[in-house]
């Protein structure tokens, strides 16, 4: 009984791991108690096993460190509805899981990156986000997240932080770009038309980043409404970069949007 009460579970809200607490010493882990593995007697010898649970906090700090949201965080594949879907989107769903199971292949190649392009609404995140957290969770590869909108916004409101943010970006294994150039419908003498949203500024960094990442081989998850040509059309240099490292791994979803975006489905 009193070897019971020395010994309590307890759940952590934070990152819902187990922590143990034996006597005195509190652990994360009751197997190694937090010293990464153990002695186990193999064929009558003593050896060090590493613990599973350094891959398990290697992931939750992977995770961290990525600035995926939280909702985020519950997005895979098998999440990703394709029944009934018209063709594109199947197509989509397929390239995506065909560009994570081909990764550990292609990862220092030219060509090793991936873009979902076109309609709003029809799942390019969704899709990004699985290729993310699957990499992060079965390959710990880490990834960081960059909703281009929100993103630069953060950066123009604290330039402190630009030259760090900027640092990790080039450097982080996978950069996932999120809604890359996302359009402002802005009204003209001609009516309203859709104006993608590419200051000099962000022009400046969003190629220094890619540029690096270009030369470096690193790769990059991108999502856009825009077409290839219309983000050629922005910055050439920059969006040839861009097409020439996803061209193994690239869907345009163009087509009803009533059908594609998923928002508008029986509306």
């Amino acid at each position: 009984m009193e070897e019971l009460k020395n010994r309590v579970a307890i759940q952590s809200q934070g990152d819902k791991s187990v922590v143990y607490e034996q006597g005195k010493g509190r652990y994360q882990c009751q197997k190694c108690q937090d010293q990464t593995g153990f002695i186990e007697k193999q064929n009558g010898l003593e050896v060090w096993v590493r613990c599973e649970c350094v891959i398990h906090r290697r992931v939750q700090k992977l995770m961290k460190a990525s600035e995926i949201t939280e909702e985020f965080k519950k997005l895979g594949f098998r999440s990703f509805v394709t029944d009934e879907k018209p063709q594109i989107i199947k197509d989509s769903y397929e390239t995506a899981l065909e560009y994570f199971q081909a990764f550990k292949t292609i990862k220092d190649q030219r060509q090793n990156s991936i873009a979902l392009l076109g309609q709003p609404g029809s799942g390019k995140t969704h899709l990004l986000t699985a290729i993310s957290n699957n990499l992060i969770n079965k390959l710990q590869v880490s990834v960081l997240y960059f909703p281009y909108v929100e993103g630069f916004n953060d950066l123009k409101d604290d330039f402190d932080q630009l030259e760090s943010k900027l640092e990790r970006m080039k450097n982080v294994d996978v950069l996932f770009i999120d809604d890359l150039f996302k359009p402002v419908t802005v009204q003209t003498n001609s009516g309203r038309i859709k104006k993608p949203r590419a200051t000099e500024w962000q022009l400046e960094q969003m190629y220094a980043v890619i540029n690096y990442r270009y030369l470096n081989h690193k790769p990059i998850l991108v999502s856009s409404e825009l077409t290839v040509d219309e983000i050629v059309d922005i910055d050439e240099a920059l969006g040839t970069r861009i097409y020439q490292m996803c061209q193994e791994f690239i869907v345009l979803i163009k087509g009803d949007r009533k059908q594609l975006n998923h928002r508008l489905v029986g509306s």
